[in-house]
């Protein structure tokens, strides 16, 4: 698939939803991958624009790559490093109280790192990576 690359602007949520979800059906994806790839795209997306970037600019680039039995979205920005993975993800105690007595921020990315199958992060050329990837059904 061709390079999605995006100004750093929550305007553009839309298009990276969009352009993941055109990834998704040429991968054959089921309705609650889509939604959980979509869900983490943006979080990882929403992210970068709002604490990455600072609302300052720059620019988001999603590529998709279908390779045998999965689907990698891949989301790359120039903003200062972040792994999603060394946040304090919530607990399952804080997960169970009511809203207004939790803890602030993280759930987001607790739930895009656990809505998809695999997640991992690298800092690469100046770039923060962020690579999504489904398993995709197994033909019969």
């Amino acid at each position: 698939m061709e390079t999605l690359i995006v100004p750093a602007s929550l305007n553009n949520l839309t298009d990276i939803r969009n352009y993941v979800k055109e990834a998704a059906s040429a991968a054959g994806t089921s309705k609650e991958k889509l939604y959980q790839l979509q869900l983490a795209a943006d979080e990882i997306a929403t992210n970068i624009i709002t604490y990455g970037y600072s609302g300052k600019g720059g620019e988001i680039s999603v590529r998709g790559e279908i390779e045998g039995d999965s689907l990698t979205i891949t989301l790359e920005d120039s903003g200062p490093a972040f792994d999603p993975r060394v946040r304090e993800l919530p607990s399952e105690e804080d997960l169970s109280k009511p809203l207004e007595e939790r803890a602030i921020g993280g759930l987001g990315i607790f739930l895009a790192l656990q809505g998809v199958d695999q997640f991992d992060y690298r800092r690469e050329g100046g770039k923060n990576v962020n690579i999504l990837k489904v398993f995709l059904p197994k033909l019969a």
